[in-house]
């Protein structure tokens, strides 16, 4: 057998040392790393690109999201081609959606971003982690990946793989379902720690004003758009279109879609008009990022506005979840 020096010994502990030391991180300190940048951010502005998928469908969006600590946000959303942006924004005075194609702001009391997870928001993705006592972890190609809980407050979407690169931004977040389905995506294609922030970029009026220079003040694309009844695609099993009423009103020509069968809900289509009052309007409920719009979550509703259509969306038995299936789905082809 053969013996070792001490100049041997203390050489094979000197690299195991070193070693162990350029090895990857563990979960432990790869946390303890996260909390104290989160600790340090002032701001960070960043582009992501979101894909919702369902039914084997895929619809991508855009995403450009500003913060300032401590707690104002701005959210710009928009479909491949920029248009029908819409915005979702927290500052002092509270939390406010922009649509300024048709000139109208919703102001709600709610504690968005906080009350759920928001997979497009770096502060939502880092408390997912920080947390989840028992995370999946991993180091890989100089990134962290981590599998954790949401915060959707529903089985159906509640588990994600959140990685991170190496000097701890988000790279992409998937949002699963209980199959391990990826049915939300998150790509952040730019993200900036800590620049330096107008004041202007978290006010309502500022932003109304500016997405406005160079419209048409008397009659937006929205506006000019011929209004159709269209059919949601997605596939709620056990429920069928029952009856489609148009109907003209006061206010203008709607449509009313009645869906029977074990999940049964009403879709009710009007015509969107150009807001009056640079005053926003107060609503009920929490802002709901749809994707390609901005819209607002009842107990029981959601409503949202897109391509020159208002629509609401009512039912005792349909899932958050379910209801944003569906309102996706109106934004695809027209299916009766």
């Amino acid at each position: 057998m053969k013996k070792w020096s001490s100049v041997g010994l203390i050489t094979v502990l000197l690299l195991s040392v070193l070693l162990s030391a350029c090895g990857a991180k563990s979960e432990k300190s790869v946390t303890g790393d996260l909390r104290k940048k989160m600790d340090r951010l002032s701001s960070y502005q960043a582009d992501a690109t979101m894909t919702f998928q369902h039914n084997g469908k895929k619809q991508t969006y855009k995403a450009n999201i500003s913060f300032q600590k401590p707690n104002q946000y701005r959210v710009a959303l928009s479909d491949d081609k920029k248009t029908n942006k819409q915005m979702i924004i927290r500052n002092k005075d509270g939390v406010f959606v922009l649509t300024p194609e048709l000139n109208k702001s919703y102001q709600f009391e709610s504690t968005w971003p906080n009350n759920r997870s928001q997979a497009y928001l770096y502060h939502s993705v880092a408390n997912d982690i920080l947390n989840d006592p028992n995370p999946g972890f991993k180091a890989q190609d100089n990134k962290y990946i981590f599998d954790t809980k949401t915060n959707y407050n529903t089985t159906q979407l509640a588990n994600q793989t959140i990685t991170l690169k190496k000097d701890l931004t988000p790279d992409n977040v998937q949002v699963k379902d209980k199959d391990q389905n990826v049915i939300v995506s998150v790509k952040f294609t730019h993200f900036k720690v800590n620049p330096s922030l107008d004041k202007k970029t978290f006010d309502v009026r500022q932003n109304m004003t500016a997405s406005q220079i160079g419209k048409d003040s008397r009659q937006t694309s929205a506006e000019k758009t011929s209004f159709k009844v269209q059919y949601p695609t997605a596939r709620i099993s056990g429920t069928k279109l029952s009856a489609m009423k148009p109907e003209v009103t006061q206010s203008g020509e709607k449509y009313v879609l009645q869906y029977g069968g074990k999940k049964p809900f009403t879709l009710i289509e009007t015509k969107s008009k150009r807001g009056l009052s640079v005053v926003p309007t107060f609503a009920s409920g929490d802002p709901a990022n749809l994707g390609f719009a901005v819209g607002t979550a009842g107990e029981r509703t959601l409503s949202w506005s897109e391509g020159g259509t208002d629509y609401f969306l009512a039912s005792e038995k349909l899932t958050r979840e379910e209801m944003t299936a569906i309102a996706q789905s109106v934004n695809g082809t027209v299916i009766k």
